[in-house]
């Protein structure tokens, strides 16, 4: 559980109808399972010690007292185990009959959540039998002991701050006002839903879907199990659809009509940190709950789940190219608007034949299409410096002018020279000040000619840069609109090779291929037999890395050691945790250290979910203190 990461299980186990002894032994081998593999919440389908479809059997006296007989043996199976587990039967109070979860963990019957919503609609008809559950818990004896039942019960455990669960049963997570609502808004961070949902065509979307919206409404983690194998098919056919989700997205899924259960990883800290940051999600603490504390062994999960290595890029193809689309519209119908409201009718930009100024420049054209502008209109400025190589000096002209842009080549070696001349800087020292006078000089260039005619200088740099700094500050930092501000690095390629590759122009798509292959470098320092000296992944860090982990830090709420915990399993084979730990540590110091740049950006569209700009997202002082992020990766 180190981390908020809890095992959770919902299992379909094989029955037979009116067999509540049989049941209870395959119930019985079910937790045995889960429990060996480490679950620590475990979920039975509704109805599950006597099958859903008994029909006219649940009014039988012999088959509701053999259900309690087996639950008292599920129960006792639980026994040493610290685990959660929910089991569906029928229980009869004051001579009605409810569908009803049993709460079991380590020997006892910790409550009965009574189904709420009873269908008769349909195939359905369990108001035959069942009656709707009371919401406000009362006292049921079973065995002798008082043991609350109702609806509004929630079980609080000790192992995990925020890991409370809440109860629903089938029907209840169609209905309007779903009990989880309730039970969220009253602190559940986990529902489980225990079902017997049968199958019809195109039920299981729907089912899928009702799910993942429960799940992201409520900010929680959701464990639906269902009916499957043993279920009576007079009429009906149950396929053991089991889900188990986490704010929207599903992170296991049972193949139907295949007996299987399922586990996942789930992280209660991700679900707290989301409650936090959402000012909508207003808890309601005073609707008549009873809270059950729970007691749970605190100990580290073994993790299964796997964490995408380029969280900003979907791993699909198809998914990606639609991001890439997106991205590029946001960007550019930014940048229409703004050439709408300010009436300019010209942009400038700085090409370096790098990745940042090639995406800005096809954004500015997309934006001056869209605005009927003509493409000479946008003055694609080239500086070489004494940095400058002949491959990206050459695929920036080429760039430009397959764009039908009005290219301009300014050399500013002179100009830069007589600055550090003026400055007392020597030639031979090739440190900051050497390498930020070029960037300056070159802003500088930019604006006077976007003042010269009434245009916009368009920034370049993207989001992977500002949050580490990597800027000249008053530099490339200063634009009058970044287009690539709310872009990460490792998205900017793929929206680069997604524009390559639907291009339909032979020439434009060879040159962003080899721009693509160039590696990623500022050149500011000079080459050494014409081959870029300075990279910035050898100076900063991998932007894959750095990616990672600026997306688990802003969106999730990561702290450190659980991002270097989840990043030496996501880059297994790739990098050496020594590697990453020294990456994570820089991101940390140049995250903080740099905050200034980032508290005077130009404006830009965001584009997804992590934004850095103070107005777009990140409201953070400049001078925060990162020493106990810091000391908590010393400790590792």
């Amino acid at each position: 559980m180190k981390h908020g990461f809890l095992k959770v299980a919902a299992m379909t186990p094989k029955i037979r109808v009116a067999d509540p002894e049989y049941n209870a032994k395959e119930i019985c081998k079910g937790i045995g399972e889960a429990s060996t593999k480490g679950a620590k919440i475990i979920v039975f389908p509704e109805l599950c010690l006597t099958g859903y479809t008994c029909g006219d059997l649940f009014l039988q006296e012999l088959l509701l007292e053999q259900a309690k007989a087996s639950l008292r043996t599920v129960a006792e199976a639980t026994s040493g185990s610290d685990a959660l587990v929910f089991v569906g039967l029928p229980i009869e109070k004051e001579n009605k009959l409810y569908n009803v979860a049993a709460v079991l963990q380590n020997g006892e019957v910790l409550a009965f959540i009574p189904k709420k919503f009873i269908p008769s609609y349909a195939e359905f008809y369990e108001t035959r039998h069942f009656t709707a559950g009371n919401e406000l818990p009362e006292t049921y004896f079973f065995d002798g002991e008082e043991v609350p039942f109702g609806t509004n019960i929630l079980f609080e455990a000790d192992a995990i701050g925020g890991l409370t669960v809440g109860c629903e049963i089938c029907e209840d997570i169609w209905a309007p006002l779903s009990p989880s609502t309730l039970h969220a808004l009253a602190g559940a961070t986990v529902l489980v839903n225990l079902s017997a949902s049968n199958e019809t065509i195109g039920k299981d979307e729907y089912r899928e879907m009702l799910v993942k919206s429960s799940s992201a409404k409520q900010i929680a983690a959701y464990i639906y199990s269902s009916a499957g194998e043993g279920e009576s098919t007079q009429d009906l056919v149950f396929g053991g659809h089991c889900m188990i989700a986490e704010n929207g997205i599903v992170l296991a899924q049972a193949k139907r009509f295949v007996p299987e259960n399922i586990y996942a990883d789930i992280d209660i800290h991700r679900l707290r940190h989301e409650r936090r940051r959402m000012s909508s999600f207003m808890p309601d603490n005073n609707n008549g709950y009873l809270i059950v504390p729970v007691h749970m062994e605190t100990e580290e999960t073994a993790l299964e789940r796997t964490f995408n290595a380029q969280p900003f890029v979907p791993a699909n193809r198809a998914e990606k190219d639609k991001r890439c689309e997106e991205i590029l519209s946001i960007q550019s119908y930014g940048l229409k608007k703004r050439y709408e409201h300010t009436g300019c009718q010209s942009a400038v930009i700085g090409i370096s034949g790098g990745l940042d100024s090639t995406l800005a420049l096809l954004v500015t054209v997309r934006a001056f299409d869209m605005l009927g502008l003509q493409r000479d209109r946008i003055t694609a400025v080239t500086m070489p410096c004494f940095g400058t190589t002949d491959r990206t000096y050459e695929n920036a002209c080429k760039l430009a002018r397959t764009l039908g842009a009005d290219l301009q080549e300014i050399d500013i070696k002179e100009a830069v020279t007589i600055h550090f001349k003026d400055i007392g800087q020597n030639m031979e020292q090739h440190d900051v000040t050497y390498e930020n006078g070029q960037a300056r000089e070159r802003t500088q260039i930019l604006m006077d000619i976007a003042n010269r005619g009434g245009g916009m200088v368009i920034g370049t740099g993207d989001m992977s840069e500002l949050a580490l700094g990597w800027a000249t500050y008053n530099g490339d930092h200063m634009s009058m609109y970044g287009v690539n501000a709310g872009v990460p690095k490792t998205l900017v390629r793929h929206l680069v090779q997604y524009y390559a590759d639907t291009c339909d122009n032979a020439d434009l798509r060879m040159v962003l291929l080899d721009i693509l292959d160039t590696p990623v470098s500022p050149e500011l320092l000079p080459p050494v037999n014409g081959t870029i000296v300075q990279r910035t992944e050898d100076l900063v860090g991998p932007y894959e890395l750095h990616d990672f982990f600026l997306y688990y830090m802003l969106r999730c709420g990561f702290e450190p050691a659980k991002i270097y915990r989840i990043a030496c399993r996501s880059f297994e084979g790739i990098y050496d945790n020594g590697v990453i730990l020294k990456w994570l540590k820089t991101f940390y110091h140049r995250f903080f250290a740099q905050q200034f740049k980032r508290s005077c950006l130009p404006d830009g569209p965001k584009v997804g979910s992590v934004a850095v700009s103070p107005r777009g997202d990140l409201r953070m002082p400049s001078d925060a203190c990162v020493s106990i992020w810091l000391k908590q990766l010393e400790e590792l």
